[in-house]
């Protein structure tokens, strides 16, 4: 459609923009063409990019979904009693108020400062400023490669579960870090912050960054964002727990 049926115009090899859209008035010519003459046809484009969008979602959604045809009844109920106590471990997690840094006194944290170093030391190749964030990144990406691998490898949804769970408390343990980020009360393992201040690691990128007197609300923003991902690894889990329990019974 060469001519717009609004305000008439005719485009010329000079417009720019998309051939679909009036370059005077923007007027949609398929919205019009939808609304005038009762159809939702849409150009062959923008019908091959809906198509092309739903069946990435549906493959995704396929992929997050999938559990085995039959459930073994041993591994089903060890997997339940595993998924209630991250249940009411993770709920323990949530309800902790970051500024206290309790979190920093969990086993979790623990397991996360051993990835939390070996970050350090694997992103110093990429200059200072990766080097300092490479800590927190590699506590953050361990979860996120096992889950990643668990559902793409394995086919284990609840294994992926597990794993985003953990990236989720692995993300909440960083919010005390951030919170101190001015204060440098967080004892380190290079001794006290504020004998070496210089080795707090959220620090030094906040300062990079020039949003050092952010932290609180940056802090905040991490507990919040690990909490929303830990319920919906909860939940995540939860589904799939049901989906092999129906296999379960259908299998006896």
């Amino acid at each position: 459609m060469n001519k717009c049926p609004k305000c008439g115009y005719e485009r010329t090899p000079t417009d720019t923009g998309t051939q679909g859209t009036c370059p005077s008035c923007g007027l949609v010519f398929a919205k019009w063409v939808s609304r005038t003459l009762g159809t939702t046809r849409l150009p062959r484009e923008e019908r091959m990019e809906g198509a092309v969008a739903d069946g990435w979602f549906a493959r995704l959604a396929a992929l997050l979904t999938h559990v085995e045809p039959r459930t073994d009844p041993i591994l089903f109920w060890g997997r339940v009693a595993l998924y209630a106590a991250l249940l009411i471990w993770g709920w323990y997690f949530i309800l902790l108020d970051f500024r206290s840094n309790e979190i920093g006194h969990s086993f979790m944290h623990r397991v996360n400062l051993v990835f939390h170093e070996a970050g350090h030391v694997v992103f110093i190749a990429f200059g200072q400023f990766m080097h300092v964030l490479g800590g927190s990144l590699g506590q953050l990406l361990m979860p996120a490669a096992v889950s990643v691998m668990l559902v793409y490898k394995n086919q284990d949804n609840f294994g992926g579960s597990i794993g985003l769970w953990w990236f989720a408390q692995s993300l909440m343990d960083l919010a005390p870090y951030i919170n101190d980020a001015r204060d440098l009360q967080l004892p380190l393992l290079t001794g006290h912050s504020q004998d070496v201040p210089e080795t707090h690691d959220w620090a030094n990128i906040l300062i990079d960054l020039n949003l050092i007197y952010h932290e609180k609300k940056i802090a905040f923003a991490a507990d919040a964002m690990g909490t929303l991902i830990m319920l919906l690894a909860m939940v995540w889990g939860g589904y799939i727990l049901l989906q092999q329990y129906r296999n379960l019974e259908s299998g006896d």
